[in-house]
């Protein structure tokens, strides 16, 4: 609202000079607060569509975005103005009091996340926490991620005809099916199985390592300009599915749970999504089959789910210059609005 009220600044004083009613006609001075006080909070704003958004993970982004939330507020405690000093103090001290606590979800969903990995976490916390707590909320979320990680290994049921997954059970497949030769072979190939036992004593043999030391011990993702911004940290799970089978599935599972429970669209509208007293008598699992389908149904056909009506550039200076009020309540000029609507 107080946006839209900028968008009209120069409209104000006109219509004080046609209504002598009037009489709380903002002074520059208050324009000036309304200017800054919008610049503050449109990263608040922001933040909230990216984390409310329900077409796209957001466990992996909710970290970068309070680590922002937080960045900013650090910024204004500072801030030459007084009010915006004011502001920042209370809304730090909120922010303080909610996140006082590791969020293990918010964590491990930016871990999993392969443009971030533990890079993320360990920069983001030293900024959040102060420094001994965030060297323990770090240790945290490295335990809970391998504990995790551990059920999931424990819970996998592994079938006889496992693919190898690495050169040694490449090796080691291959070795069992060469097993039967004949004694003129060995004998042609005892002088590689000499040197293949040089290999093993002067070698230092790496234990084998798990999908989540590979995962984290490899360079974060980098993908920059149009490739950032429609990233989808599940399609590149699926992706990478055979390379981390095991993580991949973990992946999975805590990368779909939604960071907010309803989407800011959803809770902030008054109209639509009516349900008749038929759909309202429902049994849960049907509800969630249709609202599943409906998704699988709009993705399919490239239909996006949510719609907005974007009223938000106003042609201030032709709508308003072009003539006066016409007697019948009317504008002589014309106000250009720019709006997507989508059926």
């Amino acid at each position: 609202m107080l946006a839209a009220a900028l968008e009209f600044k120069d409209v104000f004083p006109r219509y004080k000079e046609r209504d002598p009613g009037y009489h709380y006609l903002p002074t520059s001075e208050d324009w000036e607060k309304a200017e800054n006080v919008c610049q503050f909070l449109e990263v608040f704003n922001e933040v909230t569509n990216i984390i409310s958004g329900s077409e796209y993970p957001t466990s992996n982004l909710f970290l970068t975005e309070i680590w922002r939330v937080k960045e900013v507020l650090n910024e204004k405690k500072v801030d030459e103005r007084p009010y915006i000093r004011e502001m920042t103090k209370q809304m730090a001290e909120k922010f303080d009091k909610y996140w006082g606590e590791c969020n293990l979800l918010m964590a491990i969903g930016a871990v999993l996340d392969p443009r971030y990995k533990m890079k993320l976490v360990e920069y983001a916390f030293s900024e959040i926490y102060p420094e001994q707590e965030a060297a323990r909320n770090i240790n945290i979320v490295r335990v809970a991620l391998y504990e995790i990680f551990e059920e999931y290994i424990a819970n996998q049921t592994i079938s006889n005809n496992v693919v190898p997954t690495t050169a040694q059970d490449a090796r080691q497949c291959g070795s069992s099916t060469s097993g039967d030769t004949s004694t003129l072979v060995r004998s042609v190939v005892s002088g590689r199985s000499r040197f293949e036992s040089f290999v093993k004593r002067t070698e230092n043999i790496q234990p084998l390592k798990s999908d989540l030391d590979v995962y984290l011990e490899e360079g974060v993702y980098i993908c920059g300009g149009d490739a950032e911004e429609s990233f989808d940290a599940l399609d590149w799970w699926k992706s990478n599915g055979l390379k981390f089978r095991i993580l991949s599935k973990m992946a999975a599972d805590i990368l779909s749970i939604p960071i907010t429970t309803v989407a800011s669209e959803s809770a902030f509208s008054a109209g639509g999504r009516v349900i008749d007293p038929y759909r309202a008598s429902l049994a849960t699992e049907t509800v969630q089959v249709l609202m599943c389908g409906e998704d699988w149904a709009r993705n399919l056909r490239g239909i996006k789910k949510t719609h907005k009506l974007e009223v938000g550039s106003w042609n201030t200076s032709v709508g308003w210059e072009l003539g006066p009020f016409s007697e019948s309540g009317g504008a002589g000029g014309q106000v250009a609005v720019q709006a997507v609507v989508c059926g």
